[in-house]
């Protein structure tokens, strides 16, 4: 059982299936993955839940259990499975010498995409029995019916809870010092690279949205960078829509040379593309820009990846006071309730310089309010 990437024709982009034993799609889950691509869910996405559904079937498979037969127990014992030490030919190993085959936050992301597999096939008259409870809606105050309208994943998604769950541990993003941005910029030995890198550092898009970036999307007189959905032709995606943000100067001025000295007279709407590798012409992919981090991680001596610059832009504005609405907008956040769950991280020193704005450490701090230490 393997998961296959497919082309699909007439330039319509990738996707992916799961394959079985006599190498033929097997036939639930290709059911499934089709209906995640004609509701417009990204190639990643599909990747990623082709491989979550696939591990599930081989649990099944060990455990002689149909998967026309779904229970808690079941979807229980298959976390608690997920969770366990990786052990080599079923030897017995020490408590903590081995690590889990997959941390929270994979476990919690499996169990989302059997939950919604499943889900897909109760509407196709599978008996789902007591997974049912599983897609309760939650408004916050009740739980609502298992069902949803027609078309519901095609508009915005609602809240759901599951019954089985998995604590995953809130990390804060890891960020890059102005320092360390710097060190990047001048590691690149190609204007393209560096200006790649400087975009997404003065504007906080994401590194899907620079890849599909157009010409006509940058306007250098209003200094502006235009985040358009659209499809293109190497995958990369505007994932949350279209937006404007604000582009400094220096970041136009970068691109103005990009364009005199490198890309030149080059006829592509495409800003980002292959010049000394590949088809010329050609966008450059998510694969060609993961290159560029690891190569670049390499000369400047720490582990880099450009969503790094898209936490250290929305931390930036955040610490200089700019309004949490204001950041939600600019980072393309659905909901400003992300944007606060992921970057309301304060560290000390954070923490100290707000307190001493307020007086804090001031001997009349607390006298101010009548209490005397």
């Amino acid at each position: 059982m393997r998961v296959q990437r497919v082309v699909l024709p007439e330039g319509c982009g990738v996707s992916w299936t799961v394959l079985g034993a006599d190498h033929t799609p097997i036939e639930p889950i290709e059911a499934w993955l089709s209906h995640l691509s004609n509701v417009g869910r990204s190639p990643n996405t599909q990747k990623a839940y082709a491989t979550d559904v696939r591990d599930y079937f081989l649990f099944l498979e060990q455990r002689q259990i149909s998967w026309r037969e779904p229970s808690l127990e079941v979807l229980g014992e298959w976390s608690a499975w997920l969770r366990s030490p990786l052990v080599a030919g079923g030897a017995v190993v020490a408590f903590g010498s081995r690590g889990p085959r997959c941390g929270p936050a994979t476990v919690s992301r499996k169990l989302s995409a059997i939950s919604a597999f499943y889900e897909f096939q109760a509407r196709h008259g599978l008996d789902v029995g007591q997974l049912r409870p599983m897609w309760q809606a939650w408004d916050g105050r009740r739980a609502g019916g298992s069902w949803k309208p027609f078309l519901t994943d095609i508009g915005p998604s609602r809240q759901r809870r599951r019954q089985v769950q998995v604590r995953v541990p809130k990390r804060e993003p890891r960020l890059r010092t102005a320092a360390e941005v710097q060190s990047l910029l001048d590691a690149c030995d190609r204007l393209r690279d560096r200006f790649l890198i400087a975009l997404v550092y003065s504007t906080g898009i994401r590194i899907g949205e620079a890849l599909g970036a157009r010409h006509e999307d940058l306007v250098p007189r209003r200094g502006e960078f235009r985040v358009v959905a659209r499809d293109n032709v190497n995958g990369a995606r505007a994932k949350s829509g279209e937006r404007t943000v604000p582009a400094p100067p220096e970041l136009m001025r970068l691109y103005a040379d990009y364009i005199t000295e490198e890309y030149q007279a080059l006829d592509s709407d495409y800003v980002f593309v292959n010049l000394w590798s590949g088809r010329r012409g050609a966008p450059v992919t998510y694969a060609s820009a993961h290159d560029l981090a690891r190569r670049l991680s390499r000369q400047v001596g720490f582990k880099f990846e450009f969503h790094q610059l898209r936490h250290s832009y929305a931390t930036g504005l955040l610490r200089r006071g700019v309004a949490v609405e204001v950041v939600s907008k600019l980072m393309g956040h659905r909901h400003v309730t992300t944007t606060i769950d992921t970057y309301a991280h304060l560290s000390d020193t954070d923490i100290r310089r707000h307190l001493e704005a307020v007086g804090f450490f001031e001997n009349g701090f607390f006298g101010d309010q009548g209490v005397m230490l």
